[in-house]
Formats: structure tokens, sequence, C-alpha cells
């Protein structure tokens, strides 16, 4: 039977893997791209899977004073298109390192939730 000092730094140990696997999860996150698209693309917003904004792109035919509201709403929609695909990539890549490590599906990892 182990001593309870051996369980203590076999739990040590496992939150230090731990923590290091979410570390390179957040790094590699960070380095997916994925594209947000309004108005039949004629907005793009770039982000990393993370959330982080990369790019926005807007089509020269918008960038007129008349068409202000319409761009405003256009670039509101694509960065909402960005962070729904960045959401589904994160959500799945946390399911493949959950699995990678035995935990169940749907467990919240701290800081990860």
């Amino acid at each position: 039977m182990k001593s309870m000092e051996e369980m203590i730094q076999a739990a040590q140990k496992a939150a230090e893997t731990i923590q290091t696997q979410m570390n390179d999860m957040q790094a590699k996150l960070d380095a997916i791209e994925v594209e947000g698209q309004a108005g039949g693309g004629l907005v793009k917003v770039r982000a990393s899977a993370k959330g982080r904004i990369l790019q926005v792109e807007i089509d020269e035919s918008l960038l007129t004073p008349q068409e202000k509201q319409m761009v405003e709403d256009l670039v509101t929609a694509a960065f909402n298109d960005a962070r729904d695909k960045a959401d589904r990539v994160s959500s799945e890549e946390m399911r493949k390192i959950q699995g990678n490590m035995g935990l169940p599906p749907g467990f919240n990892l701290p800081g990860m939730g």
C-alpha cells in the first residue's frame, strides 16, 4: 500500500502533467486560424481558435458613408461567425486532449470551461 506522501506526490505529478497539457492546448488553439464571414464574404474576420482577432477585411464596395450602418452590422456578424467557429474548434480540441488523458467526455477542467 502506498504511503500518504507517495499519493500526494503522484497527485502533484498528475496535476503538473495536466497543467502542461493545458498550456500546450492553449498555444495550439492560438495557432489554429478560423475565418468568419458576413454579407456573402464582403466582410471577413480571421481569428485564432482561442478567440484572438488576427485580421478584418472589408470589401471596398462597402466603404461609403451611406453604407456605414450595414458595414457595422456585417462586421459584428463576421466577428460572431469567427467566434462561433473558434468555439467549435476549441471544443473539439478539448475533447481530443481529454480523451488522451482518459477523462470522461464533458469533464470540465478548471480554467478551461
